[in-house]
């Protein structure tokens, strides 16, 4: 049985990779610091994922399985020297922690004499995740290690689309290892970074050239979440899926969403198979649906927290704009979106807090130029700084 090794046993690692790995038969070693996740993987060798829509909900099995606490370095470097496979899902930030790990591992692989490649799957939310991993890697390794590691490692970036809510304290009482998802499995890959053969896995696509899926994501999937949490906090809404079937703001999100794919189309469609009209058209069809999964109930708070972040030039709402624009297409819808972002002041939010201040000092044309490079005395501007005025006021577009 061929061995892979997932770097953190949450959303993404137990919620999606390991289903695809385990059913192109690899057995999978989670590392994870969740002491009691640990003990009931290695308990049971295998977890309940539950796929849920709003029409259907299955029990489906994951295993065969096992877990390492991270903490036992020696462990987790003999599973990635007998491993041909691998992926990080723990967060931007802990790959820090992961780096050292992996190093270890690789360090084992050289000494042993191992040409088997070992490719990892990097599954983080960073504009290059994988390039920001290589780095970590090099400050850890010595030479001939970084020459085994650019030679026999292949550093992948992923998109990773499927949604996967937290387990809440109630399901971890149930079931410590259960989750909850949804049924969507594609997952783009970096068919450029790959050492090797890329094995068959059902749902894994090696697609050349990777960065406009990236961009793709980013001004589709992401910027219509955003759009959806500011405009449906903006219209009192807590979940996604009861925003989505508002009459109200429907065409909000559908102009948008016409606005980015414009956009993406004119930018990479001659370049790139998945960025072509009907590709996206089919990409956002199969959007609707999933928002509306009443199962996830996936609340619009965390689709929207920090709008700094979420407002910068080549993010989520502004980035598609802006390409909207080199298009010849004026992004009216995406400007409301914007306008959204700048008016979001959930008290619970810290970034939300912070824009809030901003703009209480400064004004919000002064914030949104310094925020999002938009003058305030452009086209887009303009009508990013009406939409919000009218937003404060409670209004919609006609």
């Amino acid at each position: 049985m061929r061995e892979a090794v997932i770097f953190g046993a949450g959303s993404v690692g137990r919620g999606f990779i390991a289903q695809l790995l385990t059913r192109a038969g690899y057995r999978v070693t989670f590392v994870d610091v969740d002491e009691p996740l640990v003990e009931a993987l290695n308990a049971r060798g295998e977890y309940t994922l539950t796929l849920v829509t709003n029409e259907s909900r299955q029990d489906v099995v994951v295993g065969p399985v096992r877990a390492i606490h991270s903490r036992d370095a020696a462990a987790v470097a003999e599973a990635l020297q007998h491993a041909s496979l691998a992926a990080t899902a723990v967060g931007a930030e802990p790959l820090s922690f992961v780096a050292p790990l992996l190093a270890r591992g690789i360090a084992a692989r050289m000494a042993a004499g191992t040409a088997e490649p070992l490719n990892i799957i990097v599954c983080e939310n960073l504009p290059d995740q994988a390039g920001y991993l290589r780095g970590l890697l090099d400050g850890l390794l010595g030479e001939d290690e970084r020459r085994y590691l650019q030679e026999h490692v292949g550093l992948v970036n992923a998109v990773i689309a499927r949604m996967v809510p937290a387990p809440t304290a109630e399901m971890r009482a149930r079931d410590v290892s259960g989750i909850l998802t949804e049924p969507y499995y594609d997952l783009p890959v970096d068919g450029a970074a790959w050492v090797g053969a890329v094995p068959a896995i059902p749902g894994l696509q090696a697609v050349e050239p990777f960065a406009p899926y990236i961009v793709r994501k980013l001004y589709i999937c992401n910027g219509l979440h955003a759009l959806l949490a500011y405009l449906g906090y903006r219209r009192g809404h807590v979940l996604a899926c009861d925003a989505v079937d508002d009459p109200a703001l429907r065409p909000l999100l559908e102009g948008g969403l016409r606005e980015s794919a414009a956009g993406l189309a004119h930018a990479y469609g001659d370049t790139c198979e998945g960025c072509r009209p009907a590709a996206l058209e089919a990409l956002i069809s199969s959007l609707w649906p999933r928002l509306a999964n009443r199962a996830l109930a996936d609340p619009l708070h965390r689709l929207a927290r920090d709008p700094l972040r979420k407002l910068a030039p080549c993010d989520r709402i502004v980035g598609p704009a802006r390409l909207a624009e080199a298009a010849g297409v004026f992004p009216e819808h995406l400007a409301w979106g914007i306008a959204g972002a700048l008016a979001y002041d959930d008290a619970d939010d810290p970034a939300a807090v912070a824009l809030q201040e901003r703009i209480a000092e400064q004004s919000a044309a002064v914030v949104l130029a310094q925020v999002s490079d938009i003058a305030p005395d452009e086209p887009l501007g303009q009508r990013v700084l009406e939409a919000y005025e009218r937003l404060k006021q409670g209004a919609w577009p006609a």
